[in-house]
This record gives C-alpha cells, structure tokens and sequence, in this order.
C-alpha cells in the first residue's frame, strides 16, 4: 500500500505474449498491491505468459470486445477488488513501469486524483521512435482538444493513466464506446467534473511487438476524437 490507499494495476491486453513479462517485471511491488490482466480474446498465449508469472487477477473475454470495453472490465473490478489508486499500464512495454511511484504518489498524498503519463512533454516521443505522422496528428488532434474543452494538456492520448477511486466512481465510464475513442471520452468526463489532470514527462518504445492501430483505425480514431471534443463544447 501507499500511504494507507491500495494500488491496484491494470493491463488491457491484447496479443502481449512477447512484452508482458518485461512490462510485469518493472512494476515495483513494494508499493502495488495487486495486478489485474484483462486479455481482449488474444490469439496468441497471453494468458498462459500471465500464468507463468503468477498474476492472480485475470480475467478473459471470451471475443474481442474492442480496447475501450477491456478498459471497462479492468476499471470494474479495480474496484472491486477494493482499489483506492489505479495504474492503467499497457502491457506492449511501450511506457516503463517506473513511473508509477511518481504517478501514485501524487494521488496518495491528495495532490491530483487524475495523472497521465505524457509522450509529449519533453522529447519522449520522437525519441522513443513515434512515427513522424503520428506525432503530427497527435499535436493536432491535442491542439484541437485543449480549444475546445478548455484544458491544457500536452496530451490526451496516452496509455499511461493513473486514477483515484473517488475519479472512477464519479465518472460514467462504462456509457462509453468500446473502442479506442473510450480514452478521450473518459477524460471528457473527467474534465466535465471538474478534476484537475496532472502530467508527467514519458519515455516510450516503439518496436515491433508494440501494439499500434493501423491507418485505416487511425483515422477512425481521430474523427472520434473531434466528434468527442465538439460534444464536450456543446455540454460546457
């Protein structure tokens, strides 16, 4: 536990068989106290890799249901299997588990209730291995976003979350889409009740085993997110 409040870190798998154990075995134990693996009906052995390694917490969808509806199932039973903190980590190994003691942190000692790891700020990103037309249309789509929400984040598409409870049981997050726009649709909801979203700076690995959208999803996604961004500025 941290300062008297249960960590719980979640990981909305899909196809991880190659990256799970390096992503599990960074996560630092001294402070987390249970690992919960949603896998997305993988094709690959996924489930057996979280086996191996001894997570107690998984749960299997027996069909794909979509990135967003894992999220819905990790953040339900977070909560409850009692959760007063919760690490959304994906498990490509694309963000360092490092970071969570600083992403914790900052809501055990009642700073922010919301924490994003951010590509973004410094030079994470293209660092990292972003490919070029990505990190473009993020700035854009983040650029877009900040106008009309009114916000200021560096970025609103990272997969490195952190939230406090209080957060998960205020927001509506199960009436979300099942897909890959879920992530800007919570923090629509999030922005809409008023918390405050803190960020800290990311490295990030782009590799093949990492996991990506294709174009042809990309461009789904981003007219999801300006659809998103409108529906928040109509509601404000």
């Amino acid at each position: 536990m941290l300062k008297n409040r249960k960590v719980v870190v979640v990981l909305p798998a899909f196809g991880a068989e190659k990256t799970l154990a390096n992503t599990y075995g960074e996560i630092p134990f001294d402070i987390v106290d249970e690992v919960l693996l949603v896998d997305d009906a993988s094709t690959d052995n996924t489930i057996g890799v979280a086996r191996e390694l001894g997570i107690r917490h998984i749960i299997q969808h027996p069909k794909n249901k979509g990135y967003g509806a894992n999220q819905k199932s990790c953040y339900k039973t977070a909560l409850e299997l009692g959760a007063d903190i919760v690490i959304m980590l994906h498990p490509d190994y694309q963000y360092t588990p490092k970071l969570i003691p600083s992403m914790a942190n900052l809501i055990a000692s009642d700073v922010y209730e919301v924490v994003l790891g951010s590509r973004i700020l410094g030079r994470g990103a293209l660092k990292g291995g972003m490919p070029l037309y990505k990190y473009i249309s993020n700035r854009f789509l983040t650029l877009f976003q900040n106008f009309l929400t009114g916000a200021k984040l560096s970025e609103y598409h990272t997969g490195y979350r952190a939230f406090s409870r209080n957060v998960l049981e205020r927001i509506n997050f199960a009436a979300n889409s099942d897909d890959f726009v879920f992530d800007n649709q919570m923090l629509s909801q999030i922005l809409m009740q008023g918390f405050e979203i803190a960020e800290i700076t990311c490295p990030t690995r782009y590799f093949s085993e990492a996991s990506s959208i294709n174009l042809k999803r990309s461009i789904t996604y981003g007219l999801g997110v300006l659809r998103t961004s409108f529906q928040h500025a109509l509601q404000v």
